[in-house]
Parts: structure tokens; sequence; C-alpha cells
């Protein structure tokens, strides 16, 4: 249940996105997962195929809506973002799978070469796997530079499941242990557990992935609601650095680790939290374009009616 802690303050919003500051579409584009970052039903996106895109992922209990104050700053600085969305219940490698499938359909009609995928908390988990050797396709590295993004990903299992991953209990209790773990959290039961081989034997990134951004929050103390005495009252934290971590990936050449504070939505923001670190650290890696200085007033502007 904590591993999929979102916040309580969203609304959900189906209006469409200001993309004044964006090229003009060239495409509309149905493709299974994919759609804009809001609550409509319509699945329908529209992109200009000749830019950079990128793909943001949520976390568990999240939407496609959820990212949509994200999509709009991306707009903000000319950057189009579109989202993925997956039942959370699912097996994570059937979610990869059905992303890896995604990102395919999206490169056969893209001009631009170049692709962003960036994951949050569970979404972070799909994704990596979504981009691993294992999924590739002739077409994911013929001219194409994908690039990937984890937030707050628990690479090295969730560590609330852990019984679940104890298999002698799955005998000694006939069965009950089983029963309940997916009761809780579905066909990934098991998979999100440190025993699993979904955790333990992490694959290669495909070659088409120039970049890995991997960004770990060390949430301790960190705090999501106060009372009006600035007591807290409902914690941001939900996974601890060791959940985070996983040697195998951390030692990749491709991967750039970064470590800040800060909570486990407070990173991605919500209706009352701006994701100025996120923001900061995405600016200064080059993922999102730097804000430019005439332009800051009427960004701040922006940030208080988002958030």
């Amino acid at each position: 249940m904590v591993g999929c802690s979102s916040s309580s303050n969203y609304v959900p919003d189906a209006q469409p996105l200001d993309n004044s500051r964006l090229s003009a579409p060239d495409k509309t584009l149905s493709i299974a997962g994919l759609s804009a970052c809001t609550d409509a039903e319509d699945q329908a996106v529209s992109i200009d195929s000749q830019s950079p895109i990128t793909v943001l992922v949520h976390g568990c209990n999240g939407s496609a809506g959820r990212f949509r104050s994200l999509a709009q700053l991306y707009a903000f600085h000319g950057q189009q973002a579109i989202c993925f969305s997956y039942d959370d219940r699912k097996s994570l490698v059937s979610n990869a799978a059905q992303l890896a499938t995604a990102v395919h359909e999206l490169t056969q009609v893209m001009n631009n070469n170049n692709i962003s995928i960036v994951g949050h908390s569970m979404g972070g988990l799909i994704a990596r796997k979504a981009l691993e050797e294992a999924y590739t396709k002739p077409s994911y590295v013929n001219n194409k530079t994908l690039e990937l993004v984890t937030v707050s990903a628990p690479l090295s299992g969730i560590a609330v499941a852990g019984q679940c991953g104890i298999e002698p209990l799955h005998w000694l209790s006939v069965g009950i242990v089983p029963g309940i773990c997916w009761l809780v959290t579905g066909d990934n039961w098991f998979e999100i557990t440190a025993s699993s081989d979904f955790i333990r034997y992490p694959k290669p990134l495909m070659p088409a992935v120039q970049r890995y951004l991997k960004i770990v929050t060390n949430e301790k103390d960190t705090c999501r609601k106060v009372d009006a005495q600035g007591k807290c009252i409902e914690s941001d934290y939900v996974f601890d650095l060791a959940e985070q971590y996983h040697p195998k990936i951390d030692s990749d050449v491709n991967t750039t680790g970064v470590q800040v504070d800060a909570g486990h939505v407070e990173i991605v923001g919500d209706k009352n939290l701006v994701p100025r670190k996120l923001l900061s650290i995405l600016q200064a890696h080059g993922v999102l374009s730097t804000t430019p200085l005439e332009r800051t007033e009427a960004f701040e502007k922006l940030l208080a009616e988002l958030y």
C-alpha cells in the first residue's frame, strides 16, 4: 500500500494543454497506452514529428492527468510531452512490454531522432525494463537516440513487500501469503520484491539509449501535508535510499546518478507542490531546456497557476 502512495489532492482535469509555444502538429496518433497528459477520454494525441518528444510514465495509483502540469512546463519551454498510462495491478513485465511496443510504434512516425522516456516510482521500473536490450527491435537502433530518466524508482525492490518474496512462507501459509500479496498489489506482487528475477537480474539497456539519468530521492523526514500549526500529518516518505540504489544498474557507464533531498510526491509535484528540485535537475542535465531570462517572470506566473 505504501509503495503505491500518491497525492490525495489530485482533481481530474480534462482541459487541453496550452501548446501555443510548440510547433504545429503534423500527425495525430492512436497508440495503445499513449495520450495527451490530461484526463480527457479521447486518447488520440497530436504531435510534431519533426521535434523531439518526451514520454512521461506515472507511478502507482497515477494517471496521465497527474503529469498534466509537468507536461505544461515542457510545453512552456517549447518541448512536447505525452503520457503513457498502464494498469498498476498488471505484471511489470507486461506493462513494460506494452510501453516498449508503444515506443516502437512512436519511433515509426517520428522524423526527429530524439525520444526521452521519464518514469516516476513504479513507472521508473517499467520504463527501464521497457528499454532493456531484451525488448530491442531493429527499428530502435535505426537512427534513433533514446534517453531514459527514472525518478524515485525502487530498482532494488520494495521493502514493505519483503515477506511476499520469501518462498518458504508461500508453502507454510498454504497459499495465504501469496493471496494477500496479490490482493494488495495485483499480478506484480512477486516482481516488486528484492527476491524476484525482475529486480535481481536487470539486463543492459538497448544500444539506442545514449544516456540514463537516475534521480534518487532521500525521502527521510519529508512531509506531504501539515496542519494549521505546521505539524506534519502526512509523511512523504515512501522509498529509502537502499530501495532505489542497485549496484549493477548504478555501475553502468551510461548511468548518471543524482541524489536529492526530496519527498516522493514533492519531487514530481502536485496541486500544492512545485517540483522545483526536479526541474532544476532536468535543466542542469539538458533534459529540459533552460528558462530564458526574459521568460522568468512568465514562468513563475505559470507555476503559480499550475501549483
